[in-house]
């Protein structure tokens, strides 16, 4: 069975993911504070509205003439901003099917009392499970472990580590021992929130059967 080649992923900056599948499929997640204007994507899916997450200036940047863009359903409005030939917009619990991938849309939200109003679960943003070259991969986004994460199954995990509006290092490793993918790939640290140091706690205490691998560029 095909599995998706590790080094078809980076962590750019924060949470901005590229994917290439075996056949050159581009996918970006969350573009965001981009040096350069690649205009390679063929898909992006945006996680939700924030302004290190939604950044039409970066879409820009990657965008090319038949880029298609994901957005939640909730973000429709906000959408028009972006630079794209077709928006298709999402639900969690909806997949669709895109070149030579499956998306999966799966909740992302805040549990933790000292964090409730920056991702409420009423705005029905969303994480993404991209099953691409044989591999399942969940695209986490700003979320905490809660009922609907725990429900995740997946190779590739990659998941938030920084703190304050997401999981802390401890908490996202408690998080990844629970759902127990092949791989996790820490993001979201490292610039706006959480230090660098972040990445090697995060790896202390994850289970050994799960590999870490940093992927953060910048």
């Amino acid at each position: 069975m095909a599995h998706l080649d590790l080094d078809n992923i980076r962590v750019l900056t924060h949470s901005c993911i590229r994917i290439q599948s075996a056949a050159g499929t581009v996918i970006y997640f969350d573009p965001y504070q981009l040096t350069e204007a690649p205009h390679d994507a063929d898909f992006v899916l945006v996680t939700h509205a924030h302004y290190d997450h939604f950044s039409p200036e970066d879409i820009e940047r990657v965008a090319k003439d038949t880029t298609e863009l994901v957005v939640p359903a909730s973000m429709a409005g906000e959408a028009t901003q972006a630079k794209a030939a077709r928006v298709h917009t999402m639900q969690a619990g909806e997949h669709i099917e895109l070149a030579d991938m499956v998306v999966n849309a799966v909740p992302a939200y805040n549990v933790e009392p000292e964090r409730l109003g920056f991702h409420p679960r009423e705005n029905a943003w969303i994480g993404y499970i991209v099953t691409i070259d044989g591999t399942r991969v969940y695209v986490a986004g700003d979320t905490d472990q809660n009922p609907d994460t725990l429900q995740v199954s997946c190779d590739i995990a990659l998941i938030p580590i920084g703190g304050t509006y997401t999981m802390d290092p401890h908490q996202a490793a408690a998080f990844i021992n629970r759902i127990m993918p092949r791989i996790v790939i820490p993001t979201h640290y490292g610039s706006i929130v959480g230090t660098m140091d972040d990445a090697q706690t995060f790896a202390d205490e994850v289970d050994r059967r799960v590999e870490v691998v940093l992927k953060l560029e910048r």
